[in-house]
Formats: structure tokens, C-alpha cells, sequence
């Protein structure tokens, strides 16, 4: 699909990028905390062109990753084309879900999978049922599959309201 038309909920997002010499670590390549970064402009993309952005300025919420996870495959070099592909893989009751592919030919270098809460800018989690009911589309996202659950539950951490000390054992 082209950059900036609109997408379903469902849909694959892109925007080509390349790297550049800022991106670059001390074994030439691109460094691994490059990537999340990177993926963060796929994010957005997509949320512009699915119109959650839209949903979400109009009503005052807001999104923050809540865990992520990559897993690198082969290494960007400098001045390589490639591709960030988005895409929203589901949700759950409490988060929804995203993947963000690093892409060079249809081959996939890097892959991240993100959890996201909404908020509202008022206090609070947002509710999926009127998030997704201020889009128009809530039909189209789907639950996530049972290894997203598993990922999201091995990578949990205790929430704000439950201590949290830093014991290694």
C-alpha cells in the first residue's frame, strides 16, 4: 500500500527508510537500539492511518509501550534500503498488541513485538470496547493469538501498585 492512504485495522503499514551514519555501532552496522526507535516511526504511521490517532487526539488518550521484544536476524548496513512493516496483531482485555518488521527485499532482518496500554490523558486505562468503538471498526481487530499471551505473560513485570525490589539471585 502507498505511504499516507488510509488503511483497515487489519491492514500492513510501510515506509521505506534507510540507515544512515547516525545509526550506525562500532562494528558498523546498525545498532540494536536503533531498531526500536525506527519501529516507533512505523507505529505511528500506522496509527495515523488507521485513524486511532485521529480517535485518540479528538478524546484526550494516549498509548505507551508497556513491554517489547526483538529478535534480530541479519544486520542492516550502512546506507541500506529497507523497510519497516507494521502491523496490529490483536488484543486482549488489558493491552493491544503490534509487530514491526525491519525489511530488505521481502527478507526479514529484525522483528519486535509490542505491547501497548491506553490511557487517558485524565487518569485512567481507556476501555477497549469505546477505544475501538470511536473508530468506527472495532469488528476488525482481532484477539491475539494464545503465543502472545504467553510472551505477554512470561514478560510482565509486577504493576505500579505492587513493589518491585531489584533482588538478583
Amino acid at each position: 500500500m502507498r505511504r499516507g492512504q488510509t488503511l483497515p485495522m487489519t491492514g500492513v503499514g510501510t515506509i521505506r527508510l534507510t540507515t544512515l551514519p547516525s545509526d550506525i555501532d562500532i562494528l558498523r552496522h546498525m545498532n540494536n537500539g536503533r531498531y526500536l526507535s525506527l519501529f516507533d516511526l512505523g507505529r505511528w504511521d500506522l496509527l495515523v492511518r488507521t485513524g486511532l490517532w485521529d480517535a485518540m487526539r479528538r478524546n484526550g488518550w494516549y498509548a505507551v509501550v508497556a513491554a517489547e521484544t526483538i529478535t534480530f536476524r541479519k544486520s542492516l548496513q550502512l546506507w541500506q534500503r529497507f523497510d519497516v512493516e507494521s502491523r496490529f496483531l490483536g488484543h486482549d482485555d488489558r493491552a493491544v498488541y503490534m509487530e514491526h518488521r525491519a525489511v530488505v527485499d521481502g527478507e526479514i532482518y529484525a522483528r519486535a513485538i509490542i505491547r501497548a496500554r491506553m490511557m487517558r490523558r485524565s487518569g485512567g486505562t481507556l476501555p477497549h470496547e469505546e477505544l475501538f468503538a470511536a473508530t468506527g471498526r472495532p469488528q476488525q481487530v482481532p484477539d491475539v493469538e494464545p503465543w502472545v499471551h504467553d510472551w505477554a505473560e512470561a514478560s510482565r513485570l509486577p504493576s505500579t501498585g505492587r513493589a518491585a525490589p531489584s533482588v538478583w539471585r
